[in-house]
């Protein structure tokens, strides 16, 4: 347990700092812990399915500037169009699928909450930034499947990655 005031690390269930003399209590290091689990949660975010090994290097290289265009909107049908026998590309289209039926989830959602609660003062603000950070989470995502598909990976997106629309 290490002490709010200077930082000493102490014995877990010390009452005192060997250092400062601080007053030590178990809050300080059940905060610590709720820190080191959430800072955990997020490392292991991205640490999704890798399926890379399962395609053809050649069918990868053939495809990759392809799916990217999976995690752009409808654009996800250029991959599944162009590439209609591309394991890879089929890979990428329907995480593009998933990926873009969510932003028309988030979009409607987000329109009914607006006009529901968008003039209630605190709530309305409340809501607002929740919504924020959902559309960044999106965007996010986003981002994560280009970054993906261009270095030739077929690793799975976070939360959403393991639903299969295409088979």
């Amino acid at each position: 347990m290490y002490c709010p005031k200077c930082g000493t690390q102490n014995a877990d269930g010390a009452k005192f700092c060997t250092s400062c003399g601080q007053q030590l209590d178990g809050e300080t290091h059940n905060t610590q812990n709720q820190q080191q689990k959430f800072e955990q949660t997020v490392v292991n975010l991205n640490n999704t399915s890798d399926y890379t090994g399962g395609y053809s290097r050649q069918d990868i290289e053939q495809n990759k500037v392809l799916a990217l265009f999976a995690y752009l909107g409808i654009l996800f049908l250029i991959p599944l169009c162009g590439a209609p026998n591309s394991p890879y590309a089929r890979f990428h289209s329907n995480q593009g699928i998933v990926l873009f039926i969510a932003q028309i989830v988030y979009g409607v959602a987000s329109a009914i909450i607006n006009i529901i609660f968008g003039d209630v003062p605190f709530i309305g603000t409340i809501i607002s930034i929740a919504l924020w950070v959902i559309s960044l989470l999106l965007f996010i995502l986003v981002v994560i499947g280009i970054v993906n598909a261009v270095q030739g990976r077929a690793k799975e997106l976070p939360i959403i990655g393991t639903i299969r629309i295409l088979k």
